[in-house]
C-alpha cells in the first residue's frame, strides 16, 4: 500500500460517505488476522498502517519483565533498554516484525475489505432510501418470476411481490411495469428486501389519494375502506366542506378518477359510498348498489336489520353475498337483509302470534 491507495480511500469517502479513518481501521484489524493466518504466530501484535505514506507496518508487543519464560511475548528488561534505556518491568515493547513478502497480502486483504465496505455502504444506502417509505407506491419493471415470487427492478435494488401479495388472475411477463404497495423493508444479510402488495387495503388508498386532489388536500376523508383483491371493494368518504360532494369527487368527471383505480386493478369494482356519522344512513348508503326501503338497528348489539324493494333483494346480497359481507366489514355492523315481501310475512306471523295470544288468554272454558 502506498500514498495513492491513502487517496483512494479519501476519494470514496466524498463519493460514498465511507469514512477513510474507519476504513484504515478496519483493514488493520484484517490484516492482523491474516498475518495470525499466515505466519501462525500466537504472540501480541498489531498492524499499522502509517496515515501519510500508506506503509504497513507489524509491531509485536511483549512486556518487559525480569526473567524471561516465553520469549514469543516477553522481553528482558535488559534487552528492553537497548532499545530505549526509559523502559521498566511491566511497560509493553514493540518490535517491528513485518514478514518480508507481507506487503502482497496487505494489498490483497486491503481490497477485499474495501469492496466489502462499498458493497455494505450500498446496501445500507438502499435501505435507508426505502425503510422510510413503507405505504408508499413504487413502480417496477418484471425482472423474474417463479412458482410463487415476481421480482421487480426498482433501479438500484429488486422488490418481491409475494404470490399472497398478487391479485387473483393477474399474470406477470418479463417487462411489464407494475404499480404495488411497498408493504414491508427488512434489512437482511445479503442487504434490504423490500416486500410489495398489490392486494393490501393501503394499496387502494393510495391509488385514490394520487387520482383525487380532494383528498390529498384534506377536503374529503377516506374513513374506511375494504376489498376483496381483484373483485370488489367498498369505500366510505366524508367531506368536511358542505359544498364538495365526496362521492363525486373521488368519481369524478365522467368517471375519470375512478376509472383510472379500477384500471390499475385491472377491473376490480370499487363502490364509492358517502359515510354518515348516523349508522343508520351508513349502513344504507353501504349496500349501494342496492336499493334501500327502511334500517332497524340494535345499537347494543351491533346488529342491523336492513329492508329492501324484492327486486333488490339479490342485488343487495351480492354475488355468494358478497355485497352485504363487504358492507357489513366497512360499517363494523352485522347485517342482516330482508326484502319487503319477507318482512311482510314476518311482521303478519308477529302479529298473529301476539293478537292470537292475546285472544287466546280472554276466552272461557
Amino acid at each position: 500500500m502506498n500514498a495513492e491507495f491513502l487517496q483512494a480511500l479519501r476519494d470514496l469517502e466524498r463519493e460514498r460517505g465511507l469514512k477513510t479513518e474507519v476504513l484504515l481501521s478496519v483493514i488493520e484489524a484484517a490484516l492482523l488476522s491474516a498475518y495470525r493466518r499466515n505466519f501462525g504466530t500466537a504472540q501480541n501484535a498489531r498492524v499499522e498502517i502509517d496515515r501519510t505514506t500508506g506503509e504497513c507496518r507489524v509491531l509485536a508487543q511483549r512486556t518487559v519483565v525480569e526473567e524471561v519464560k516465553d520469549p514469543r511475548t516477553e522481553i528482558s528488561l535488559a534487552e528492553a533498554r537497548e532499545i530505549d534505556p526509559r523502559y521498566q518491568v511491566g511497560d509493553v515493547v514493540e518490535i517491528e516484525v513485518t514478514p518480508r513478502d507481507f506487503g502482497r497480502i496487505a494489498a490483497q486483504t486491503a481490497k477485499q475489505v474495501v469492496m466489502q465496505r462499498i458493497k455494505e455502504a450500498e446496501r445500507n444506502m438502499i435501505y435507508e432510501a426505502f425503510a422510510g417509505r413503507e405505504g408508499d407506491i413504487v413502480t417496477g419493471t418484471v425482472h423474474r418470476a417463479d412458482k410463487q415470487n415476481v421480482y421487480l427492478d426498482l433501479g438500484k435494488t429488486e422488490a418481491i411481490l409475494p404470490a399472497a401479495e398478487q391479485i387473483p388472475g393477474e399474470r406477470y411477463r418479463q417487462g411489464d411495469r407494475v404499480r404495488a404497495y411497498i408493504l414491508e423493508v427488512r434489512r437482511t444479510p445479503k442487504g434490504p428486501q423490500i416486500i410489495l402488495s398489490r392486494t393490501h387495503p393501503g394499496f387502494l388508498r393510495r391509488l385514490l389519494e394520487l387520482e383525487v386532489p380532494e383528498l390529498q388536500e384534506g377536503t374529503v376523508e377516506l374513513k374506511n375502506l375494504v376489498r376483496e383483491p381483484g373483485s370488489r371493494s367498498k369505500v366510505a368518504v366524508y367531506s368536511r366542506d358542505p359544498h364538495v360532494d365526496p362521492v363525486g369527487a373521488c368519481v369524478g368527471p365522467r368517471g375519470s378518477r375512478i376509472q383510472a383505480v379500477v384500471n390499475e386493478l385491472r377491473g376490480e369494482k370499487i363502490d364509492v359510498v358517502r359515510w354518515d356519522p348516523d349508522p343508520s344512513r351508513f349502513i344504507a348508503e353501504a349496500l349501494s348498489p342496492a336499493k334501500v326501503t327502511a334500517v332497524e338497528i340494535w345499537e347494543e348489539e351491533k346488529i342491523a336489520r336492513v329492508i329492501v324493494p324484492d327486486n333488490q333483494l339479490s342485488l343487495a346480497i351480492g354475488k355468494e353475498g358478497q355485497n352485504a359481507r363487504l358492507a357489513a366489514k366497512l360499517t363494523g355492523w352485522k347485517i342482516d337483509i330482508k326484502s319487503e315481501s319477507q318482512m311482510a310475512e314476518i311482521y303478519a306471523r308477529e302479529y298473529a302470534s301476539y293478537y292470537g295470544e292475546e285472544g287466546g288468554g280472554g276466552e272461557e272454558s
